[in-house]
């Protein structure tokens, strides 16, 4: 194939504008947040198990101290009838069983005190341990949210990095031969389509070549397409390839 210098220097321009393209094209759908944000949604998925376990077993802490209370009530309001009743029997036999029934009672009511305070240490523990969970669930969502925000604006950012690059590649698709063009693209298809010879090294590849190729390119007219013979991609010679 034939091309003129200009319009193959012209490939150097094209390929910086598809690296520049590429990299934007890839800021645009993987955000740098995005792998933090990802993470950030499953350890949140997983602080907000933890919460209603944590929830759970502080509810039902205070569903047992319900029912304590409730037995504590229960048995200090037949503690207060039986002594009523003491004062008001004159049957010995009645009196000695009200007195037992009252002495068991308080070995209950003293029972069941110590168990509530018992309960009610755990429920202490319980809230704190449900307040702890529920701030770090609320600053992993922070971190989150501040982080999509973040995610957006990169988003945006690129995308209108892509617009305008894609208009800078039409601009310098649009000055060089449609030809030359399609062979650049089926190239970049397959790898590297251009690379700029220089110190003997093709720029595609960054391989250097044999002297018999250097040799070649020499000899070449400047019009000429050359291939590098390592990776194919096409070799444009300028006046900084020492080819001179």
């Amino acid at each position: 194939m034939k091309a003129s210098p200009s319009d193959q220097r012209s490939l150097l321009d094209l390929v910086r504008v598809d690296i520049e393209l590429q990299r934007a094209e890839d800021a645009r759908q993987h955000p740098p947040q995005a792998a933090r944000v990802k993470e950030l949604i499953a350890t949140r998925g997983e602080q907000g198990r933890t919460l209603v376990e944590k929830t759970n077993a502080r509810d039902d802490l205070k569903v047992q101290l319900g029912r304590v209370e409730s037995d504590i009530s229960v048995a200090r309001t037949r503690q207060e009838r039986d002594r009523d009743l003491l004062g008001k029997t004159a049957v010995a036999r009645e009196a000695r069983a009200l007195e037992g029934e009252i002495d068991s009672l308080a070995v209950r009511i003293d029972g069941l005190e110590t168990q509530q305070l018992e309960l009610m240490e755990l429920l202490q523990a319980a809230d704190e341990a449900v307040a702890a969970q529920q701030r770090l669930l609320e600053q992993t969502t922070a971190e989150g949210q501040e982080l999509s925000v973040g995610g957006k604006a990169a988003v945006e950012k690129a995308a209108a990095e892509v617009q305008q690059l894609t208009r800078d590649r039409a601009a310098v698709v649009s000055r060089i031969p449609s030809d030359l063009v399609a062979l650049y693209e089926r190239l970049a298809a397959r790898g590297p389509a251009v690379g700029h010879f220089q110190h003997g090294t093709c720029g595609g590849c960054h391989m250097a070549l044999a002297p018999t190729d250097i040799a070649q390119l020499r000899k070449a007219a400047d019009d000429d397409v050359m291939h590098c013979p390592e990776c194919g991609c096409i070799i444009v010679r300028t006046a900084e390839s020492g080819l001179t």
